[in-house]
């Protein structure tokens, strides 16, 4: 059931967008406010009418201007979920997840807190819960309707950081049990990195890069769109063991990793998010250093920006880390493609949040 989006329109913002989410992928809509992300949302769910547009899930049309096909939201199986949860609070949380529903079924109602972590707490109204479990009851609102796509719309914004690591590996986990196509709103490159499969960076309304998460970090001009500081490449790795001096050791194509205290048993598959700014380049192996991580690798390219930095990509195995350093920096290491060069990461420049569980791809094909 995929969806197919097009859009397009001169106001209240102009409008040129076009993109496909495959069943069970995540895509995220990346952007600064007012970029345009939140009116192609409203498209899809049939809130806002698009001059020239056209939405299709599984060959289904829901909307085409062309044909003067369109839809109300209630004949469309969309679910929504917004940042500030939009709750009924004079009802339970159950009484939340069953008024989505054609017909009231509680114990469905039930499962589906069960699914999102809220287990025992069906009979809470909204004001007993944290904004994360306000948040979770919003999920499985959206998923009692059965829906053929499901949206999230800025949903973590709301939540203090935290909260957000939490309801990250939470979504990870539940990607698992979800085979509509999931489209993800979000201006926080670090959350669409860690979350999604695919990208789609729009400024002023236009599709400035489309890919995988991998391929959009490593287009220049999708990153001047998002801010240049956010360049990151993303590791798989396995929890290996737990130290006691409140480090963890993970194992990634790359080496050994070592990081502060990160959650999961042993055995645990992982994505670590590596910040390009805070990667140091040596062309032999360093000494002497506080840094805990050294990874040898390759130069693959040298990517110059419009400043005094470049962006370099190392080739570590079948990954890439990705360094920015300057352009004086690059000269003085006469960094060329191919030669040998050492990454260098301190332990504590990797953020909390910038590790998250991976997605368990087997259950999902189950």
């Amino acid at each position: 059931m995929a969806l197919e989006v097009m859009a397009q329109a001169d106001a209240p913002i102009p409008l040129g967008v076009a993109f496909r989410v495959e069943p069970g992928e995540l895509l995220a809509l990346v952007g600064h406010s007012g970029s345009g992300k939140t009116t192609l949302l409203r498209t899809i769910a049939g809130l806002w009418r698009p001059e020239v547009a056209r939405v299709t899930v599984d060959g289904a049309t829901w909307l085409d201007t062309a044909a003067g096909v369109n839809l109300p939201t209630h004949r469309r199986r969309v679910g929504l979920v917004f940042q500030n949860y939009a709750l009924f609070p004079h009802m339970t949380a159950a009484q939340n997840v069953m008024a989505a529903m054609d017909r009231a079924d509680r114990a469905e109602a039930e499962r589906l807190l069960d699914l999102v972590n809220l287990h025992g707490l069906a009979a809470r109204r909204p004001a007993q819960l944290s904004g994360g479990q306000q948040q979770r009851v919003a999920v499985a609102r959206a998923l009692a309707r059965r829906p053929q796509a499901l949206l999230l719309d800025e949903p973590f914004s709301a939540v203090d950081r935290a909260t957000r690591e939490k309801l990250y590996g939470e979504v990870i986990a539940l990607r698992a049990h979800l085979q509509m196509p999931v489209v993800l709103v979000t201006h926080d490159v670090n959350e669409a990195q860690l979350l999604a499969d695919r990208m789609v960076v729009i400024e002023e309304g236009r599709v400035i890069r489309a890919g995988t998460t991998a391929e959009v970090m490593a287009d220049a001009g999708a990153l001047r769109a998002m801010g240049i500081r956010e360049l990151a490449a993303m590791l798989p790795a396995t929890v290996a063991e737990h130290l006691a001096d409140g480090l963890t050791r993970l194992e990634a194509p790359t080496g050994p990793l070592f990081l502060p205290a990160v959650e999961g048993a042993p055995g645990a598959r992982v994505r670590v998010r590596i910040v390009a700014h805070e990667v140091i380049l040596a062309r032999s192996r360093p000494e002497g250093l506080s840094a805990q991580n050294i990874l040898a690798g390759r130069v693959a390219r040298i990517v110059p920006g419009h400043g005094p930095g470049v962006m370099v990509h190392v080739a570590v195995g079948d990954h890439e880390i990705l360094a920015r350093i300057t352009r004086r920096a690059a000269d003085q290491l006469a960094l060329q493609p191919g030669e040998t060069v050492h990454a260098i990461l301190k332990s504590m420049s990797v953020a909390r949040d910038h590790v998250a569980r991976a997605p368990d791809r087997r259950r999902a094909a189950e």
